[in-house]
Parts: C-alpha cells; structure tokens; sequence
C-alpha cells in the first residue's frame, strides 16, 4: 500500500467518524422534534449544544491535522445546524 493510499484510507475513515458523531446529533435533534411534548427542555439544549460544541472541535482537528478538508467539514457542521435551528424555531412556537 501506497503512502497516497494510506492518506486517502485515513481521510475516508476520518470523515466516516465525523459523519458518525454528526449522525448520532442528528438523531437527538430527530427524536426532539418528534416528541414536541418536552418543547421547552433546557437540559436536552445543553446536551445538543454540548454534542455540537464537539464535533465543531473535531472537524477542526481533523481539518487541522490534514485528514478532512475544510469545506466538507464546513459542510458537515453547516447541515447539523440548519436543522438545530429548525429544531429550536419549533420549539418558539
């Protein structure tokens, strides 16, 4: 195996656990959208603020280190918030 293809493995496994981590935020905002009941849960903002926080850090660390570049981490955090603010628009109302 190539050195190219060792990058290349390593980018496609970085951005696969990005896509992971964003997917499992993902769902947390799914689950509260669809359980408008608990419109108003501090607790559950903080935890997705929280998830958010991190993985921002984690595209920043991968996009830093080489592994990812910067507009598919802009991507992946770009989308996760789009539906955030859905999410916290919903529960104005």
């Amino acid at each position: 195996m190539s050195s190219s293809d060792v990058l290349l493995n390593l980018n496609e496994r970085a951005l696969s656990l990005l896509q992971e981590d964003a997917a499992k935020i993902e769902k947390l905002i799914e689950v509260q959208m669809d359980n408008l009941t608990t419109r108003k849960c501090p607790l559950y903002e903080e935890v997705l603020d929280t998830q958010m926080y991190g993985l921002s850090r984690e595209v920043d660390f991968a996009v830093r280190a080489g592994l990812i570049n910067e507009a598919a981490g802009k991507s992946l955090l770009s989308k996760l918030e789009r539906n955030l603010a859905a999410l916290y628009e919903m529960i104005k109302r």
